[in-house]
């Protein structure tokens, strides 16, 4: 065994053929067994062994055919009954007295499932970890099952159009001058690029690599076997992946006792894109199995038993929830088994809504947090990472409500009313941000913006430029967002009925005209939709990714007509408002008023 720069490498002989292996980390550490796939060598796994080799002993090896290995002549010796039989030669070796963690990609996840749901081997893998390739039975099986459902053939005419490659392999001769003369040198050129170690060698990795799919794929497609498993079993899912439908795994927690999925927000060759999100998964699966209390990232992600409700395992944070919308959507969440946290500035009504949240069986906890102040959202949210890990939804509802016509307006006003409803919003998103992209398994943000963003009405105008700021803001965000996976969802209301009226400051009156004003303002509001109907629609627009969110039929009538025929809603706009608030309408000079410091935030 040689030592080379702190790695030590071996040679492991599995039925004639000697197999490159590659050891890094204390041997005495659980042991992470990595496997590649096609074509690629052991070398996809650099990034996630450097993350893994501190805490764990990785073991790693180019396959048979591949790299420094002996590449065998003949298809026979590329079934997999011979790799699934390298698998288990190579874990006795490196591990002989301990199961190991195996993790695999493409056609190294192949083989693997191969050797994990072979009873007589079971016995030798704690874990194991797939991603972007399915077991051969089971997807047979899911094929046979969705070819006999018509609701099904969709999902199998998607995956066999992402197989169009495996056709291609069939074809003699084709494949090989393929490799040999574009594919090869093309692909040695771009890993090469990146500083992937063994590109000389990929073209004939991948010319022997090519007996692959036809020593296995139609065999197992045409007669899938019942292939089942004890051992915990992980998917890592690339939603982006170009050959493996995420769909074409949902029937694995059929053949497997425990079952993890993770959906990700990257493409097939996620290893070497996103390391650091597959060793923090193997490592969280690794934690557990070994003791550990599972995190919030697997308890999300565990399939089956131990889930309650279609949120559960999320952690939500919500913005402004003492009361109103923010109080109703953390309750509704709370009711889908999602774990909560409330802000408000208004501490003891944030601390309600944690109370009420925590009744409903979830963990919830309540800050004081006034999203004017940059830094304290900062603190807040270093407080939430640190008591419940990066959020999943985070939602930015906290804001204020004016009126009073635009000469009636001071500069108090428009800084307060833009420090909450704007300036609040980018402070809260920012502080999560950050973590969210890190973490690198998507996400979602949710902004509460209002009708009045693409419906602007007369005496309104200092808080619908802000909602419409925040509008505008929510569209680049989901552009600037969309390849990190993580969705954006605005919420604009129509009328209603929350305590939002009761803050509400009208500019330009005073005395009976302005109390007058209110009254009817609250007439209004009392006319309109609870609460619970905004806080059902956040919900389904996470679940379904939508961005934006009208509300009520009011909200939804004005952004159809704001579309098609932006004048007449304009028109109709002016005549509610003079219809309705009439002491507002006429209004005189701008008369002494409220300061913008008695402008409070309500949600």
């Amino acid at each position: 065994m040689n030592s080379v720069s702190g790695r030590r490498e071996r040679v492991v002989e599995s039925g004639g053929v000697r197999l490159a292996v590659r050891e890094e980390g204390d041997p005495s550490a659980p042991t992470v067994l990595l496997v590649h796939g096609f074509p690629d060598n052991s070398s996809l796994w650099d990034g996630v062994a450097e993350r893994l080799r501190d805490r764990f002993h990785v073991v790693r090896y180019d396959v048979r055919g591949t790299g420094r290995s002996d590449r065998p002549e003949g298809r026979e010796a590329y079934r997999l009954d011979r790799l699934a039989a390298d698998v288990v030669s190579v874990t006795r070796a490196v591990s002989p007295d301990r199961p190991v963690h195996l993790v695999g990609h493409d056609w190294g996840s192949i083989q693997a499932w191969e050797a994990v749901t072979e009873p007589e081997h079971q016995h030798l893998f704690a874990s194991y970890t797939s991603i972007s390739g399915p077991c051969l039975d089971h997807l047979g099986h899911w094929l046979r099952d969705r070819l006999r459902r018509p609701g099904g053939r969709a999902d199998a005419l998607r995956q066999g159009l992402r197989s169009w490659y495996v056709y291609a392999m069939h074809v003699p001769v084709l494949p090989e001058l393929a490799w040999r003369h574009v594919l090869g040198p093309a692909w040695a050129r771009a890993l090469g690029r990146r500083g992937a170690a063994g590109t000389e060698t990929l073209t004939e990795d991948a010319l022997h690599g090519v007996e692959l799919y036809r020593a296995n794929i139609l065999e197992r497609l045409r007669a899938p076997r019942e292939r089942r498993t004890s051992v915990p079993v992980q998917l890592l899912v690339p939603e982006r992946d170009p050959f493996v439908s995420p769909a074409a795994l949902d029937d694995v927690p059929r053949w497997c006792d425990r079952v993890w999925r993770r959906d990700l927000p990257a493409g097939h060759w996620v290893p070497r894109s996103r390391p650091e999100v597959v060793a923090r998964a193997v490592t969280e699966l690794i934690d557990h199995l070994e003791g550990e209390d599972m995190a919030r990232e697997l308890v999300r992600a565990r399939v089956g038993a131990g889930r309650r409700g279609r949120f559960a395992g999320r952690l939500v944070v919500i913005t402004g929830a003492g009361s109103g919308i923010g109080r109703a959507t953390a309750l509704a969440a709370a009711e889908a088994g999602a774990d909560v946290v409330a802000w408000d500035i208004d501490g003891a009504a944030a601390e309600r809504t944690a109370e009420q949240a925590h009744e409903r069986g979830v963990r919830a906890w309540a800050s004081r947090v006034d999203v004017t102040d940059p830094e304290a959202v900062r603190a807040a949210a270093a407080e939430v990472r640190a008591e419940g890990g990066v959020p999943d939804v985070v939602m930015a509802n906290a804001g204020i409500g004016v009126m009073g016509f635009f000469a009636a307006t001071d500069e108090h006003v428009w800084r307060r009313v833009v420090d909450v409803n704007l300036l609040g919003v980018v402070h809260t998103l920012q502080a999560f941000l950050p973590a969210l992209i890190e973490r690198g398994q998507g996400g979602h943000l949710v902004i509460t913006s209002s009708m009045a963003a693409y419906a602007p009405a007369p005496g309104n105008l200092t808080y619908t430029a802000a909602k419409a700021g925040v509008l505008a803001l929510g569209r680049g965000l989901r552009e600037e967002l969309a390849e990190h996976g993580i969705d954006v969802s605005v919420v604009c209301p129509g009328m209603i009925s929350t305590n939002f009226v009761q803050g509400m400051t009208l500019f330009g009156l005073s005395g009976e005209r302005h109390d007058r004003a209110r009254t009817t303002n609250e007439r209004l509001i009392a006319k309109g939709r609870p609460p619970a109907v905004v806080a059902r629609a956040v919900l389904r627009a996470v679940e379904r990714r939508r961005f934006l969110v009208p509300v009520n039929p009011e909200a939804k009538f004005a952004y159809v007509m704001s579309r098609v025929a932006p004048a007449a809603l304009s028109r109709l706009l002016r005549v509610f408002i003079r219809r309705t608030m009439p002491d507002l309408v006429t209004s005189g000079r701008p008369q002494p008023g409220h300061r913008a410091e008695e402008v409070r935030p309500r949600s």
